[in-house]
């Protein structure tokens, strides 16, 4: 795994499908509770891993958020899954302050070892979702392309997203606003990723490049 402060680069088709995978199956928890008052925050990319995020329905200053380290491969080396990422999630959220074992964007980091961690089982509401989900945005054979593999809340009226671009070699993390021309910006998003002159460096880890949409 690459240093706490390196940029993620060459993630693997596999890596970015199964990242994809777990921030699909979680964006309904930035508004469902993970537990208690605690939401989703953000899902980050990182190798062979995903941090989960969670803080106050409202918290997007980092020291309010904590960033817990979920690796991608269960003990038998097996994809793990992501309800099974949600009960663990669930757990570490509900057991008060956690002890850190660094920082990452400001945040308090937490790696888990989840063979020292029991899942939550699931709630009433994630079997109402499962069926919802189901029905109303079923399974197809073409993902979205490019994948969102992360995201996370930044500000009360924006976002960043993390988006795997093929020729950056790793993801693109792409700023926008969650006001303004959001329909005309969401069907020009996947173009613009794609555009070069618009990538920047950045200090976030978890990304290759950067793109600053919030004025577009």
């Amino acid at each position: 795994m690459p240093g706490l402060d390196q940029p993620v680069s060459g993630l693997c088709g596999e890596t970015v499908e199964q990242q994809a995978y777990l921030t699909r199956y979680l964006l309904d928890y930035t508004a469902v509770p993970l537990v208690g008052e605690t939401f989703l925050r953000g899902v980050l990319p990182t190798r062979d891993a995903v941090r989960i995020v969670a803080g106050d329905g409202d918290a997007v200053a980092p020291a309010a958020l904590v960033a817990y380290e979920v690796p991608l491969m269960d003990d038998d080396d097996e994809p793990v899954t992501a309800p099974l990422v949600l009960g663990w999630a669930r757990t570490l959220a509900a057991g008060g302050p956690p002890q850190p074992d660094a920082s990452v964007l400001g945040m308090a980091l937490v790696r888990v070892d989840t063979s020292a961690v029991k899942p939550a089982p699931p709630t009433r509401t994630d079997r109402v979702l499962r069926v919802l989900r189901t029905l109303a945005w079923p399974f197809t054979e073409t993902p979205p392309s490019p994948p969102l593999c992360g995201f996370l809340l930044t500000g009360q009226d924006s976002m960043r997203l993390y988006i795997a671009v093929e020729e950056a070699a790793g993801p693109v993390a792409v700023d926008v606003r969650l006001t303004g021309a959001l329909t005309a910006l969401l069907a020009a998003l996947p173009a613009l990723v794609h555009e070069k002159e618009r990538w920047t460096t950045d200090t976030d880890p978890h990304c290759a490049h950067a793109v600053d949409l919030t004025t577009w």
